[in-house]
């Protein structure tokens, strides 16, 4: 049995993914809006991605006897000025969410609740492939997105990225 503490986080979590899901997609937007498809391609894969963490914690609550409660999910509030601040964004979101699933993680801890640990070991290593990404797409901007001819080989590179679910058995 999962503790009640943790369930309430969970829930909690979940509105903050399907969150993530909004704000990436608004950076799709922006990028679209700015014809950069494929920094925009690579955004709507991270809101996809977003969307599939909500429903793996959907999943495991409910596979473990909890009710799911969806909230109201807020409209994305940052302001988009350069190519590079949804770039910055996400790092800072990531950064973010990562606080939010070791804080689910402590508590779980905390309350010896094994089986929550276990499932959430899944998502601190996520995280730490999330913010990696997001730096190394700060990191090679820097290097290359000044310059039309280097922005142009990076969108078209994003351009290549294909969604793939993630792999996680639930208990």
């Amino acid at each position: 049995m999962l503790n009640n503490r943790v369930v309430e986080l969970l829930n909690d979590q979940v509105n903050k993914e399907f969150y993530s899901a909004y704000l990436y997609l608004d950076f799709a937007n922006y990028y679209h809006d700015k014809s950069l498809d494929g920094f925009a391609n690579w955004y709507e894969i991270q809101a996809k991605e977003e969307m599939d963490h909500a429903m793996l914690m959907v999943k495991f609550l409910q596979n473990n006897d909890h009710s799911v409660k969806l909230e109201a999910i807020a409209k994305p509030n940052v302001e988009l000025k350069e190519f590079i601040d949804p770039l910055n964004e996400a790092l800072k979101h990531e950064k973010y969410v990562t606080s939010l699933i070791n804080n689910i993680y402590e508590v779980a801890l905390e309350t010896k609740d094994y089986r929550a640990q276990k499932f959430l070991s899944w998502f601190i290593d996520e995280q730490g492939e999330e913010e990696k990404n997001a730096m190394e797409m700060i990191d090679r901007f820097k290097l290359f997105g000044g310059d039309p001819h280097g922005l142009y080989a990076l969108d078209s590179e994003f351009k290549t990225r294909k969604y793939s679910a993630p792999s996680l058995e639930l208990d």
